[in-house]
């Protein structure tokens, strides 16, 4: 909430944040005191002093490996960091100001490389491993890192930097990490908060442009004291389990926030629905981060819920993508005893700018949560930039401790994505309700221009996710000469499901405005998606042209 040296503070709606004046929007949530911008102190540090300041029970155990039953305490993660981070420098050869390319599945190590390396100003990349030589080349590029830190079934793919690659996998790394660490204080590195922290790869899906998105020790602090501000007290530490890659912002963000607020965090290779169910028992989750298509699978039901017991979870958590209305209607019937939270964020803006908290937010549905801490909004008409009030839709801008410092070695994209006074364009179509909460409409540059009539994909994708025979679908825009696009449905059918065209057509023309029809339909068996669940439009608008309007 604004303080009272804003000189606009009784222009701000309580319950929206709205500035009737200046446009703005304010976050309603408790405030989120940060260091002072001068403070040289890394997001490592700023997680190990609350860490002390609130140490989790002594039998709490940060890190657990789901595949293994592997346990690491927080006194030994600590040492194991500080151990690390002295290796680094002194047999390793990195200091501030390095980059480290990573490219590795989930697992223990990556969150106590991310700290090491954080905490002495290395600036941390990780990559997919699933990405092909040609294009950890491109990151390479645009990152330019001093090391790399592999696999052994991923070093192939990397072109040996400067001081070489190191295999996570290896006795050499093991090695690393059990090295006495100087007595006394950590070195002070002289670590600024406006340090590059991480560099990470924005999915290219809408411009298909894969940009290096730097992220800075103050914009981490930012979301981990937001982190701080919203959590309520426990008996005991949360377990959570993220089945996100630690490689993109959900995942990397969300492995910093679990250990920043003491929890547990679960740790698995490569995601199985299988592994996730046994892990949920096993461990007693509480907590489950999950991409929109887990959450489609659990709601769905069948072999990913049934005859397993979920009695721990209290919360799970999507992000990513936005979840159809009927899907979570769906889910909350299937698991009453769950709440189900959405958030809205970018790798732009260090993830989560918009979260649920509490269980009347998570009821609101359609939903993905209010302002965070130490952020602000706008919704911007595209067409005039004139700001727009509650329940308007229009282009949503973002500003704060929170947003990116710019995309690295690509002016002319930071300067077009960043206005004159800092506001970060999302590209997003929304509308903030009288009541702060924020709801996603669509991406602008996939509204389909229908003889002039502007159509949402994701309006007609949920009404599509209600039809029982339909698992999965997405709506993309294909060229037609008369019209100039026209919504195109492709369609994941049921087992054994014989709905056809002609049915699809018609279910959604008896809800629709005649120019929201969808006039084409395609059924695949999946549909293409990225690291965190997001439907890769733009791959099905090619695979609709390359099958030819003949065979549609």
């Amino acid at each position: 909430m604004p303080t009272q040296s804003n000189p606009f503070a009784s222009s701000i709606d309580p319950n929206s944040g709205f500035c009737a004046k200046t446009g703005i929007y304010h976050s309603l949530r408790p405030p989120a005191p940060l260091p002072q911008p001068s403070a040289p102190i890394s997001i490592t540090d700023y997680v190990f002093s609350h860490l002390a300041s609130h140490p989790p029970p002594a039998t709490a155990a940060a890190l657990l490996d789901a595949d293994t039953s592997r346990r690491v305490a927080y006194p030994e993660l600590i040492r194991r960091v500080r151990s690390l981070a002295s290796s680094l420098r002194s047999r390793l050869g990195l200091s501030r100001g390095d980059c480290a390319l990573i490219i590795s599945p989930n697992s223990l190590d990556i969150p106590v490389l991310y700290l090491s390396l954080l905490s002495i100003g290395v600036a941390v990349s990780p990559c997919n491993p699933t990405s092909t030589a040609p294009e950890i080349l491109h990151l390479i590029h645009l990152s330019r890192p001093s090391i790399a830190f592999a696999t052994s079934k991923t070093a192939g793919k990397v072109p040996s930097p400067r001081l070489g690659t190191v295999l996570i996998d290896s006795p050499e790394f093991e090695s690393l990490t059990r090295v006495v660490a100087p007595t006394g204080d950590p070195d002070q590195m002289g670590v600024s908060q406006s340090d590059t922290a991480a560099i990470l790869y924005s999915s290219g899906t809408t411009t298909g442009k894969v940009k290096a998105v730097a992220l800075t020790h103050r914009n981490l602090t930012s979301l981990v004291a937001g982190s701080y501000a919203v959590t309520a007290a426990r008996a005991s530490p949360a377990v959570a389990l993220c089945t996100v890659p630690y490689f993109h912002v959900y995942g990397f963000t969300y492995c910093v926030r679990s250990l920043a607020l003491g929890e547990t965090l679960v740790c698995t290779g490569r995601f199985r629905v299988e592994e996730m169910r046994r892990a949920i028992e096993r461990f007693g989750v509480s907590h489950l981060a999950v991409a929109p298509p887990v959450v489609v699978a659990m709601a769905k039901g069948g072999s990913a819920t049934e005859g397993h017991d979920f009695g721990s979870l209290e919360v799970v958590l999507s992000g990513g993508a936005a979840l159809p209305a009927a899907v979570v209607a769906r889910f909350k019937d299937r698991f009453p005893h769950v709440r189900l939270a959405q958030g809205y964020g970018l790798t732009e803006s260090t993830g989560r700018a918009f979260g649920t908290v509490g269980p009347k937010e998570y009821a609101v549905v359609g939903a993905v949560g209010k302002l965070v801490p130490n952020c602000e909004a706008k919704i911007v008409d595209p067409d005039t930039a004139a700001f727009l009030p509650p329940c308007k839709v229009g282009e949503l801008w973002l500003r704060g401790s929170s947003t990116m410092k710019g995309y690295v070695g690509d002016q002319q994209a930071t300067r077009a994505i960043f206005d004159a006074e800092g506001w970060l364009r999302s590209g997003d179509l929304c509308y903030i309700d009288g009541q702060g909460f924020l709801f996603f409409v669509d991406r602008i540059k996939e509204i389909i221009k229908y003889k002039g009539y502007q159509v949402a994909p994701a309006e007609l994708e949920n009404l599509l996710q209600s039809h029982p025979d339909i698992v999965e679908a997405a709506v993309a825009p294909y060229p037609d000469e008369e019209a100039g696009q026209i919504p195109m449905a492709f369609i994941v059918r049921r087992l054994g499901s014989t709905v056809d065209e002609l049915s699809i057509k018609a279910f959604v023309a008896k809800m629709v405005a005649p120019y929201k029809k969808i006039r084409r339909v395609m059924f695949i068996n999946s549909l293409p998606k990225n690291a965190a669940g997001k439907v890769l439009r733009r791959e099905l608008t090619k695979l609709a042209s390359l099958q030819g309007a003949s065979k549609l």
